[in-house]
């Protein structure tokens, strides 16, 4: 059939979860058994995400194809369980450079370059581009930002020209928006989402249904009454109020008829939806048969969503090991003060496990290096990625190899032990975006180690992760600390000078858990199918909770809640 396409747009406030609603839609398509793909629109200047600060922007997404990206492209990939790449987000900064370049090369022939119509013929070329890439019946297009906002114009006026340029029954507008509750007054004030409605109309857009965001349940006098100043139909107004698990808003949704009306409004076969998965992952949720707790050691701690594809691995982890894991985030560079001694890092012991996310630059890599090291020595859980990894061999090292002064190049330039370094093809690097070790890399599996078993890798124990570094376990570094009895459990095939391959992942064979890889694994997480070293980290957890004496968890509890932030 022809490439059908739904606009997503936001309205009232910025954050509603306009990626949840279009990601839920998408899955709902999916279940239908539609070929869909996702586009997010980023109205920025930037380029890509890629030079942005976590506690600006949230995560750094990285794709297959090494693209950074926003973060709702990540939720795209764990909804739909598909696999995106560079097209599917789109920023001005691409927008306006491609238009540039076109310009100097003289392409336009002597035309006045306007916005109107050769930057909207660009985002109208990117978005078809991707619907072409995935072979897609559909494209979900979100437009980031909010409804008046300034840098959003030429995209919005891009998808009203769109429903022209590609009919009525083959396009669909569909608007998420906020309606607040007074407690003071005990009522839901629709006022807000009749003026964003109204100004979504001003651009030459109405929309054809909304997706109405709500502390709780919306009355049907709340919907009627947004019906009737928005020109939409009163059963085309559908409530995402807060649900307790984000994956319970598919079924939320398709309970409300979302899915019945685009197929009724973009003239699709009627289709029973299969969602077991959902309902099963959401019975877990709510009534999981154990509990575990988990230390997250970082340093943009202070703002969750900078590790986001993160904490829904732990999560699909935990489904799949019928747990409800409890985060608890623990800024590293509380850790990382001189004057704390071993015994203020006593509670991190009544954790079930401890995990050191990826980052960059020297702010509290100390904490991080004395969780590392109190998780091996005292046989807690441990999983490092990325930068967490590196930490595990800084640490191991120091305190095992009797390399003291060990260190990586990034953190101490002049450190007579540099078991960590960048990476040589880094050295003639000139700028910053997109310029790091970036995208999926395979990653060959020693025989006989803990990942080999967790990842089950056939075609000669090879399998492929998504990476995003710039600094590496230095190559001479490696033979002391295997002889001190750390082992390499993955490398990276056939890369000159690094002997047998770039390291990949460690681990200690006897510890409960103690792994580290240089790749990102959370980035490849599904509901479907959770990452292979987060589903052993959260076993091991399990384990170790489960062996707790009758009590403990109680006293782990209260010492925790006393000493993390």
């Amino acid at each position: 059939m022809a490439t059908k396409y739904v606009f997503i747009t936001g309205g009232v406030v910025s954050s509603l979860g306009k990626g949840i609603a279009t990601s839920s839609l998408g899955a709902l398509l999916r279940a239908r058994g539609y070929r869909v793909t996702a586009v997010k629109i980023d109205p920025y200047i930037n380029v890509d995400a890629g030079t942005m600060r976590p506690y600006e922007h949230g995560e750094v997404f990285v794709t297959d194809d090494g693209a950074e990206t926003d973060l709702d492209v990540g939720t795209y990939e764990r909804f739909l369980d598909i696999d995106l790449a560079r097209g599917n987000n789109v920023t001005t900064g691409q927008v306006y450079q491609t238009v540039i370049d076109r310009e100097r090369r003289g392409a336009y022939l002597s035309q006045t370059v306007q916005v109107i119509p050769h930057v909207t013929d660009e985002i109208k070329r990117r978005i078809r581009a991707a619907g072409e890439a995935a072979h897609a019946e559909i494209v979900l297009v979100e437009v980031g930002g909010t409804v008046g906002d300034i840098e959003s114009l030429p995209f919005l006026e891009a998808i009203r020209q769109m429903r022209f340029e590609e009919g009525r029954d083959q396009t669909l507008y569909l608007h998420v928006t906020l309606v607040p509750y007074l407690g003071t007054s005990e009522e839901f004030k629709t006022k807000p989402t009749q003026h964003s409605v109204a100004t979504l109309r001003g651009y030459g857009i109405q929309p054809d249904a909304l997706v109405v965001r709500s502390e709780r349940p919306l009355p049907d006098e709340g919907r009627a009454k947004i019906a009737l100043f928005s020109n939409v139909e009163a059963r085309d107004v559908f409530n995402a109020y807060n649900a307790e698990h984000v994956y319970a808003v598919p079924e939320m949704l398709e309970q409300q008829g979302i899915g019945r009306f685009t197929e009724r409004r973009l003239h699709l076969e009627k289709v029973v939806p299969e969602l077991h998965v959902w309902h099963d992952a959401v019975r877990t949720l709510r009534e999981p048969a154990g509990r575990v707790r988990i230390a997250v050691v970082g340093k943009y701690v202070a703002m969750p969503d900078a590790y986001l594809s993160l904490n829904e691995a732990l999560v699909h982890a935990g489904i799949a090991n019928d747990v409800a894991v409890d985060v608890e985030w623990v800024p590293a560079e509380d850790l990382a003060a001189a004057d704390v001694g071993a015994g203020d890092l006593d509670f991190l012991d009544a954790y079930d496990g401890v995990l050191v996310p990826g980052g960059f630059g020297v702010r509290g890599i100390e904490g991080k290096v004395r969780a590392a090291r109190l998780a091996r020595e005292r046989g807690v859980p441990y999983l490092g990625i990325c930068l967490g990894m590196q930490v595990a061999v800084i640490e191991y090292a120091r305190h095992v190899a009797g390399l003291e002064a060990a260190n990586s190049t990034e953190f101490d330039p002049y450190t007579p032990h540099p078991v960590v370094a960048l990476m040589p093809e880094q050295l003639e690097v000139d700028g910053m975006g997109g310029t790091m070790r970036l995208g999926s890399w395979p990653m060959r599996l020693s025989p006989g180690t803990r990942l080999a078993a967790l990842y089950d890798a056939e075609a000669g124990g090879v399998v492929h992760e998504r990476h995003r570094h710039r600094y590496e376990v230095a190559p001479d570094a490696v033979a002391p600390l295997v002889e001190a009895g750390l082992v390499v459990a993955g490398v990276t095939p056939g890369m000159e000078g690094r002997g047998e391959g770039l390291v990949e992942a460690i681990e200690l064979p006897d510890h409960p858990y103690y792994v580290g890889v240089q790749s990102h694994p959370e980035f490849r997480s599904r509901l479907m199918r959770p990452s292979p070293p987060f589903a052993g980290f959260i076993a091991a957890a399990k384990a170790r909770a489960d062996a707790a004496p009758s009590g403990a968890a109680t006293t782990a509890g209260a010492v925790a809640d006393a000493d993390a932030p």
